[in-house]
């Protein structure tokens, strides 16, 4: 898989507490690695949207990630509200996950990043264009 960064994601964050930067360079890290293990994803393309961390591929829906000081105990996994991707998730993984509308899986800095879940999910955003017509994603 080809990975193309336009922007760097320290400069985007620097200003964040400690904890959050960590936690985003995890989760940005999990993106990645998720991305190089998924057939049919070709190209992982990082930069912003929203002022926020992204990442984009022609086979699938941009995923975005944030803090937010607002609520500055959680961090968050976007994906695009008008997809069945956060329904799909909730159906899956809500004994597992928290969810912020149709759009979010928020996550608590003070815990460990639930990857399993999360791999699960991400994938499935990576890979939304093929899947989307599918009942449930296909899972």
């Amino acid at each position: 898989m080809d990975f193309d960064s336009t922007f760097e994601l320290q400069d985007l964050i620097k200003n964040y507490p400690t904890k959050a930067q960590q936690k985003l360079a995890e989760l940005r890290q999990l993106i990645i690695d998720t991305a190089k293990e998924t057939k049919g994803v070709n190209k992982l393309l990082e930069t912003t949207k929203w002022g926020e961390p992204s990442y984009v591929t022609k086979t699938g829906s941009t995923i975005r990630m944030d803090w937010k000081e607002r609520v500055p105990d959680k961090y968050y996994l976007y994906f695009i509200c008008t997809t069945q991707l956060v329904d799909t998730f909730r159906i899956i993984f809500g004994d597992e996950l928290q969810f912020e509308g149709n759009r979010a899986i928020a996550l608590d800095l003070d815990r460990p990043i639930p990857s399993d879940a999360l791999k699960r999910c991400i994938v499935l955003a990576l890979t939304y264009k093929k899947v989307k017509d599918l009942p449930m994603l296909g899972v």
